[in-house]
C-alpha cells in the first residue's frame, strides 16, 4: 500500500543518553522521508552527545560512550537535519510523547529554527492504542474470546482478571520472554514466582518511584534524579530525602526510601 501524501512525510527514531527531555542529549538519530511520489530517503547519524550516557540507557540501544567519543555534536547536523525535514510532515512511533520535544530541545539547543507548529505529527503509536484498547474488556475479548458482562462491577473484573491470566498462560506458555534487544529476560509458564519476575521483579516501591536497574541497584525513577543511584543521591544530596518525606509521596514509597536512606548510612 502506498501512502497518500501532499507534501513529504519523515518518520524518524531518536537514541538518547536518558528520558530527561530537559537533560539528556541525542546520541543517534535516524529518518526516512517518502516523497509524494513514493520515493524514499534516509538520513542517520551517530552524535556526540558531550555528556555520558547513562547504563540504563547503554542496555536498551547498546551505544557506549566509547562509540560516541569521535563523533559529531548535534549542532554540527542541526542544520542539514532542519533542511532534511523542511516542508514535510513528521511520523514515528510514541514520537508526540519523547521524539518531537526531545528534538526540539536539541534544535534550541543548536539555535537552529525548527518550527513543528506548522507541522502535521502522526504518531502510531497513539493509532494502536485507540484502535486496540488496553483495557481489561479489550483483553478479556482478546483472549477469552467473549464480551464482558457487568464489566466495571468488583465482581467481574475480578472473575475477568482471574480468566485473562488463565489464557495468558494457556497461549503463550513456553514463550520467551525478551527485552528490547532481543535479549532473553525469562519465559512465560505456569508457575507465579516466574511470572511476578517478568512484570514486577524491578519495582522497590508500589508507585514505583524506585526500581531495579539491570545491575539490581536501586535507582529513582522520576524527577531530576531518574536512573541514578539512590544511594548516591543521599550522599550528594541529603536534603533530597527530607524533601520526598516531606512530600505528597505514598506511605509506601516513603517507608522504601526510609529503607534505602538507613541502608546508605551502611556504605
Amino acid at each position: 500500500m502506498k501512502l497518500s501524501l501532499k507534501i513529504p512525510l519523515c518518520f524518524f527514531d531518536l537514541e538518547t543518553t536518558g528520558v530527561n527531555i530537559a537533560h539528556d542529549r541525542i546520541i543517534e538519530i535516524a529518518v526516512i522521508k517518502v516523497m509524494p511520489n513514493g520515493e524514499i530517503i534516509r538520513k542517520s547519524n551517530i552524535l556526540n552527545p558531550t555528556i555520558p550516557i547513562l547504563p540504563e540507557s547503554t542496555a536498551i540501544h547498546g551505544i557506549t560512550n566509547e562509540q560516541v567519543k569521535d563523533k559529531p555534536v548535534f549542532k554540527e547536523v542541526a542544520k542539514d537535519y532542519a533542511r532534511f525535514m523542511e516542508g514535510c510532515d513528521l511520523a514515528g512511533f510514541n514520537v508526540l510523547k519523547f521524539d518531537v520535544p526531545m528534538l526540539v530541545e536539541e534544535f534550541l539547543r543548536a539555535d537552529v529554527e525548527f518550527d513543528y507548529s506548522r507541522k502535521k505529527i502522526i504518531d502510531s503509536q497513539r493509532i494502536f492504542h485507540l484502535m486496540e484498547k488496553r483495557t481489561l474488556a479489550a483483553a478479556y475479548k482478546f483472549y477469552c474470546n467473549r464480551e464482558m458482562e457487568n464489566a466495571h462491577s468488583a465482581e467481574a473484573d475480578t472473575q475477568a482478571s482471574m480468566e485473562v491470566l488463565l489464557a495468558q498462560i494457556e497461549k503463550y506458555d513456553g514463550q520467551p520472554v525478551t527485552d528490547s534487544l532481543e535479549r532473553k529476560i525469562g519465559q512465560i509458564k505456569n508457575d507465579m514466582e516466574a511470572l511476578a519476575k517478568l512484570v514486577s521483579d524491578d519495582l522497590v516501591d508500589l508507585a514505583g518511584r524506585m526500581v531495579r536497574n539491570e545491575k539490581g541497584e536501586v535507582i529513582f525513577n522520576f524527577g531530576k534524579h531518574k536512573g541514578k543511584l539512590v544511594h548516591k543521591v543521599f550522599k550528594e544530596e541529603p536534603a533530597y530525602y527530607d524533601w520526598m518525606m516531606n512530600g505528597d509521596f505514598p506511605l509506601d514509597t516513603k517507608r522504601k526510601l526510609t529503607e534505602q536512606k538507613l541502608k546508605s548510612l551502611q556504605k
